[in-house]
């Protein structure tokens, strides 16, 4: 089968780009992992893998409109995502504002998306921890839809569910759109992103 080429960690990182997610293999299409699926089609895009193993996360360097990203992956569980955040940051000394990140939301529904430049955690763990361990909460944000909890449902259940039937075909478009939405602000145009996909 063919591999797709390795990228290798570049120095002079200015911005990274983090989806959220939990790492095992039984979450892989859960609701929670949708910051994972976003992060994927972005190196898709630039074919890359999101293979090397730093910061506790999957890593990949690429170039967007000549700017060195870093592709993230926390490898810490969801709860603990502002660890992995924090010590790349720290390392390549990015600002928070340079830091985009893409998350599941339950508030809106699959195949909707909101950006955001700032704000709280909105009852996200992941979001929570890199607040909490950074002190900001100026990081750009995509949210990304997995629909609302059902009454009768738990919500550690509900995060953790696999997309139904007609749901995949949604987040696989809106995943994309994520992945889209990060270009945007990486290149300064966070304006553009929201008015294109709010």
């Amino acid at each position: 089968m063919f591999r797709k080429k390795l990228a290798p960690l570049m120095g002079g990182i200015t911005h990274i780009v983090v989806g959220l997610g939990n790492p095992d293999r039984k979450y892989e299409n859960t609701r929670h992992n949708a910051g994972f699926m976003a992060i994927d089609a972005l190196a898709e895009k630039y074919d890359v893998c999101i293979d090397r193993l730093k910061y506790k996360s999957y890593c990949a360097s690429v170039e967007i409109n000549q700017k060195k990203v870093l592709l993230m992956k926390p490898q810490t569980y969801m709860n603990n995502s502002g660890q992995a955040v924090v010590e790349a940051m720290n390392f390549y000394k990015v600002p928070a504002e340079n830091v985009v990140v893409l998350l599941d939301d339950i508030s809106l529904d699959v195949g909707q998306m909101r950006i955001r430049r700032k704000g709280s955690d909105g009852g996200q763990k992941g979001m929570r921890s890199i607040i909490y361990l950074t002190g900001k909460d100026t990081f750009p944000r995509v949210k990304i839809g997995v629909g609302h909890k059902p009454e009768q449902w738990e919500l550690a259940d509900w995060v953790l569910s696999n997309f139904g039937g007609d749901e995949r075909k949604k987040i696989e478009e809106v995943t994309s759109k994520a992945a889209s939405a990060a270009e945007l602000i990486i290149c300064g145009e966070i304006d553009k992103a929201m008015n294109l996909y709010n």
